[in-house]
């Protein structure tokens, strides 16, 4: 409480009773794969396709990440992160060596293009700008198709303004090293043309396990999102990639897929989206799902089959893993209809046929064992037709279940965290009460929870039998929060009888 001293009419601003609890997003992606050129092993946004090509290139041979991203925007994506993979390690050479590109001497220095392939760069010394310039200093010009693109002011001494450094970090074209480590002569004026040099394969011939799954510390492969609490789905579609072209064993593929089982797990707020290998056909896959895989986890999903599309990169129709157009699946069933909804009985935009047209006893098979399945219906497209997770335990059966759980455990952790270090008391358990149920009445509202009542829906019990005096002593708050999930209609039953002529129809 304030203290007043003098006689007058003193305005207070105080808290309201319940602070409200915004809604957590739903609908961010995380890919990870093979791309064209971009950072590697930093997760990187992307909003729109016109931006993944900026950043990472065009659709490229031989890799399913480009298709998946833009199989994610087409279905209804907005946001997700990428996650170039590969690097300097496995360059494709096989021997860990950096890979020739575009080129040229300089004096002592070798000057090379960031990228494999890129053509027409020049590189110009001239002289220095400014009057009476000391000798060491000296002006790089970077042109591309004759225009001047680049400006770098420099020197020869290692300053922070030495050529090498400068170059490092504000070129986004070239490269510069030093030749011989002896004292360094500013080069003479003049220009060199960068050589094309035949261009390396820009997916690694040699990839492992470790290279998708990364690591935490070092912040690579999908161990690198640990740090984005906004990711809701992972998806690693060039996993099946290299697998296709003998990079990866069967095993590996296993291991990189229960990584990310763990890593979505260990996260609690994220689901994976698995592919299964390709040219499967229904039995294999029952048999790679029970007795190869044996996948059990709330956290994962499976979609079979393959989907075809058209493939910029070969001017081809390709089948495809179907993961990244799921996660756009699931992004619009969120923005048309609220995380609740089954991400099922949905169009999949830009499919044109399947790897296996699968028949409603085929989908028998797989259905319980959770494997989503896709299907074309004729005159109604080709649809998502299955809507599990990965889990055996009945209570989180249903995606969509796992996935409003995470939406409101996130956004009850985010809209609470003004709780910390507030007295612990009466006053304080009530406030948490009555915000807590605010937002599940909300919640309730847009047909998220099941019941014809809030009551019927949830309950918040936060007093004195959830909070005794050793659990105050130790400085805790425990509120405990029951929620009713609305469940997909996944069999819908219509029971018809035959009944006589005049027979009376109303129930007795």
């Amino acid at each position: 409480m304030p203290t007043y001293l003098s006689p007058g009419v003193y305005v207070e601003e105080v808290e309201a009773g319940a602070r409200p609890i915004e809604g957590v997003g739903t609908a961010v992606a995380a890919f990870v794969g093979f791309a064209a050129r971009g950072p590697f092993n930093t997760p990187t946004l992307v909003s729109n396709w016109a931006q993944y090509t900026q950043t990472f290139g065009d659709f490229l041979e031989d890799s399913y990440l480009g298709q998946s991203v833009y199989g994610f925007f087409l279905n209804g994506g907005t946001n997700c992160y990428v996650v170039r993979i590969g690097g300097e390690r496995d360059n494709g050479n096989g021997n860990g060596s950096a890979p020739s590109g575009p080129q040229a001497v300089l004096g002592s220095y070798r000057v090379a293009a960031k990228e494999l392939g890129a053509a027409d760069i020049t590189v110009e010394v001239a002289d220095a700008s400014g009057e009476n310039p000391p000798d060491d200093r000296f002006t790089l010009l970077v042109k591309q198709n004759g225009k001047v693109v680049e400006t770098h002011n420099v020197t020869t001494k290692r300053t922070k303004d030495y050529v090498v450094t400068v170059v490092k970090e504000k070129s986004n074209l070239i490269t510069i090293e030093e030749t011989s480590s002896a004292a360094l002569a500013k080069p003479d004026k003049g220009s060199v043309t960068l050589q094309d040099a035949p261009a390396a394969p820009p997916v690694p011939r040699k990839i492992a396990a470790d290279d998708y799954v990364g690591d935490v510390a070092d912040r690579t492969g999908f161990g690198g999102l640990e740090a984005l609490e906004e990711v809701t789905m992972v998806s690693v579609p060039d996993l099946m990639s290299s697998y296709q072209r003998g990079l990866i064993t069967l095993e590996s593929v296993k291991a990189v897929q229960l990584a990310m089982i763990a890593h979505c797990e260990l996260m609690g707020n994220r689901i994976a989206i698995l592919d299964p290998p390709p040219g499967l056909n229904p039995q294999q896959v029952r048999d790679w799902r029970q007795n190869v895989a044996g996948y059990d986890s709330k956290y994962a999903a499976l979609y079979y089959p393959w989907i075809k599309i058209f493939d910029a990169a070969s001017d081809e129709h390709v089948f495809v893993p179907p993961s990244g157009h799921m996660a756009g699946v699931w992004a619009r069933t969120d923005g048309t209809r609220g995380v609740h909804k089954a991400p099922a009985n949905e169009v999949v935009r830009g499919a044109v046929a399947l790897e296996t047209q699968l028949t409603k006893a085929e989908q028998e098979l797989l259905n319980p064992i959770g494997v989503n399945c896709i299907r074309a219906f004729a005159g109604r497209g080709i649809r998502v037709w299955g809507a599990r997770t990965l889990s055996s335990d009945p209570a989180w059966r249903y995606l969509n279940v796992r996935r409003l759980f995470n939406y409101l455990e996130d956004s009850i952790l985010s809209g609470t965290q003004w709780v910390v270090f507030e007295p612990n008391d009466d006053a304080l358990w009530a406030r948490i009460r009555r915000t807590i149920s605010a937002f599940l009445v909300t919640e309730w509202r847009k047909g998220a929870l099941f019941g014809l009542t809030p009551d019927e829906a949830f309950y918040v019990k936060c007093d004195r039998e959830t909070n005794p005096a050793e659990s105050i002593d130790l400085g805790q708050v425990v509120c405990e929060v029951g929620i009713a999930p609305v469940k997909p209609a996944e069999f819908v039953i219509f029971r018809l009888a035959q009944v006589s002529g005049g027979t009376s129809l109303v129930n007795e």
